[in-house]
């Protein structure tokens, strides 16, 4: 057996892979296998084994992307569970290095104290980790002024496809032409871009087809037009660095186990949000151009659905006390300086050229510990769009469009005049200074027609973005949801290039297959089944809310807010804090419910053993019905499963022992005098 010269965790029961079929995306593919690997002999075995029985790997971190990036029907490699050492901080340079399970916010915590962070944030900070980050290229609130991961990338040590281990960092012109020379793959993969951004043409045509370089989020493809603009391709003085290609190449090129990051100096102590209320969303594309004028270091989207949906949720209601009225969008201008009197002054300003402009009728300046409160209604935003009732809801598809801000008012009255086209209703937010817009159309995925315009709605999007010069992707990957569409968006010749790329680095295709290269479509191996028969399920507890038990458990969209760890606070979940175990997370829970509840053969579809094993270490302390953004309430689905299970097999010797302890210690205290002398 592999787990026998395997120091970490095999798992290939059905239950720990139904568990892992999904992420935050659309998507559900069944792993054969999930690994956690405990160090970087682990992870050379995996490969190997990989690469000797063609199987395909999946890199994994949190599990949050939305593109389907770690779902795959390969061995699931989850590096959350071991590898998240911290492995040296270095004050005076700036610089720390990681190993991929480090969590974004834990890290910043360690940081704080010396006067230093991490730049990129994204919503998903406090369980997001640095593998995915790099994998995927992450942003954030604040990439006006921080950028991306491939910005702040030093270097990656990393496992190649045949097993050999290659550290990627800046490296001089005579560096570069060393490493072409030499048989090795690392050799090959020098080779390779060589030859590749030496050729007049294919630089041409990268300068032609790709995203508009002044777009700060671009994600589209591997980033040769990255690599194009460097040195010995070049007459810039930035080095040649490889980190830049692998930053968004979501594990399909190599196995990265040690990061080096750049680090920032602390933002300035005074921070201030100016809460810009807006009547009209055509409004808040210009009135974005208008704030950026005034350099701030975030500007944020939140349309009235987000916000309408905020109030059903415990943790977030208390977070809406800035908003005055019934607003159709709000503009979150941050600004960052080292006195109050500094941003007041700023924001007076801002406020007199937008009432000039007709932009806004009120604009709440928001100070101190308040400020946290409204970056956590905005983080909340993905989460709470599950909360809407049935089962159309507001998919990830177009919603990592990015174009350069200039042209984002019109970009946006094209894409209106789609959708109403399409007779398509959307939700719109987040990061409008940097161009990206997260647009969800909302649309019910167990319809075929709907599954259809999903795909629809995707390409015609994604013409419109190619006339813009934009990027389909900004910051979210192109994984599963995007590739398809990567040979139009780049031109068939640039893919070729990717294509080229991806043979080089992995001949086997090994890692991650069928994200950014030969993709499949768009639309197959979504997570729900189309026109399947929705079964009725009888329940004890009142579920009509969300239209059914089944629709309770699919508020939970994957996003994993349940894995964040004590040291960030709150209560969900508890025993994923204890244990770090993906199969004792909220989410878990959730998709063991839905997977049995809408697949089970059985008459009594709770009478699964299964499901009973992952309900086990439920506490029942509701927590995730007050901090689940999606408002999932296992605590109550639980109490409603237990009651059927044991409908079906009997209370356990066990619970009866809990449920009657107040008796038998009743009865215990007639022998006291006998256990006193214990």
């Amino acid at each position: 057996m592999f787990s026998n010269y395997f120091e970490g965790d095999v798992y290939t029961d059905e239950t720990t892979r139904l568990l892992y079929a999904t992420d935050a995306s659309a998507y559900r593919e069944k792993p054969l296998a999930v690994f956690r690997p405990k160090n970087v002999s682990d992870i050379k075995k995996i490969i190997a084994f990989a690469a000797k029985n063609n199987v395909p790997i999946i890199p994994r971190t949190a599990g949050t992307s939305l593109a389907g990036q770690v779902v795959g029907n390969g061995i699931i490699v989850d590096v959350s569970k071991y590898l998240t050492k911290v492995l040296e901080i270095n004050e005076k340079e700036k610089w720390v290095r990681v190993e991929p399970g480090v969590v974004l916010d834990e890290l910043n915590k360690i940081l704080a104290p010396k006067g230093l962070f991490f730049g990129p944030e994204t919503s998903t900070s406090n369980r997001c980790m640095l593998g995915g980050m790099v994998g995927n290229n992450s942003c954030g609130a604040h990439s006006l002024i921080y950028g991306s991961t491939r910005d702040h990338l030093l270097e990656l040590k990393t496992i190649l496809s045949d097993g050999s281990i290659a550290t990627f960092k800046a490296i001089s012109n005579e560096e570069f032409q060393i490493k072409c020379n030499g048989n090795k793959l690392e050799n090959k993969i020098y080779q390779n871009i060589n030859e590749i951004l030496t050729n007049k043409a294919n630089i041409a045509e990268i300068a032609k087809q790709y995203p508009d370089s002044r777009i700060h989020r671009r994600n589209t493809g591997y980033a040769i037009d990255v690599l194009s603009l460097t040195s010995p391709f070049s007459q810039s003085k930035v080095q040649f660095n490889f980190c830049n290609l692998l930053a968004g190449s979501e594990g399909t090129l190599a196995f990265t186990y040690e990061i080096k990051l750049n680090l920032v100096d602390l933002p300035p102590k005074e921070v201030g949000l100016v809460c810009v209320h807006i009547n009209s969303l055509e409004e808040t594309f210009n009135a974005n151009l208008v704030a950026l004028k005034y350099n701030p270091t975030s500007i944020e989207l939140m349309d009235k659905v987000i916000l309408n949906l905020t109030k059903g949720n415990i943790e977030q209601n208390k977070n809406r006390f800035f908003i005055e009225g019934d607003p159709e969008a709000l503009l979150i201008v941050e600004f960052a300086k080292d006195t109050r009197e500094e941003i007041i002054e700023i924001a007076k300003n801002l406020e007199a050229e937008m009432r000039k402009n007709g932009f806004g009728y009120y604009f709440p300046l928001i100070f101190g510990a308040d400020t946290k409160k409204v970056w956590n209604l905005r983080k909340a935003g993905l989460g709470v769009l599950s909360t809407m009732p049935g089962d159309a809801k507001p998919v990830p598809v177009i919603e990592d469009t990015a174009v350069h801000p200039e042209v984002l008012p019109q970009y946006m009255k094209e894409l209106n005049e789609l959708f109403k086209k399409l007779n398509l209703k959307c939700i719109y937010y987040a990061h409008i200074a940097t161009g990206e817009i997260h647009i969800r159309p909302i649309l019910n995925l167990k319809k075929n027609k709907d599954v259809e315009m999903f795909h629809t709605v995707a390409f015609e999007t994604a013409k419109l973005v190619k006339k813009y010069r934009g990027s389909l992707s900004g910051e979210h990957g192109d994984g599963r949801l995007r590739g398809e569409f990567i040979p139009y968006m780049l031109g068939e010749n640039c893919y070729t290039l990717l294509k080229q790329i991806k043979e080089t680095w992995d001949p086997k295709h090994i890692f991650n297959p069928g994200k950014i290269t030969n993709t499949p479509r768009m639309n197959s191996s979504l997570r729900y089944q189309t026109d399947k028969e929705i079964r009725k399920i009888e329940t004890i507890f009142d579920f009509s809310k969300d239209f059914g038990i089944l629709g309770s458990v699919e508020k939970c969209n994957g996003s994993a807010d349940c894995r964040k760890s004590e040291i960030i606070g709150g209560t969900m979940c508890p025993s994923f804090m204890a244990t770090k175990n993906e199969n004792q997370t909220t989410r878990a829970r959730a998709n063991i419910l839905r997977e049995y509840l809408t697949n089970s053969k059985k008459l009594n579809p709770f009478a699964h053993k299964e499901i009973y094993e992952i309900m086990d270490l439920c506490l029942s302390c509701k927590a995730c019905k007050a901090e689940c953004p999606s408002g999932v309430d296992v605590a109550k689905m639980k109490a409603e499963f237990l009651q059927h299970y044991y409908d079906e097999y009997g209370i356990s010797f066990r619970t009866k022992m809990i449920a009657f302890s107040p008796k038998i210690n009743a009865f215990g205290s007639n022998f006291s005098g006998i256990f006193n002398l214990f």
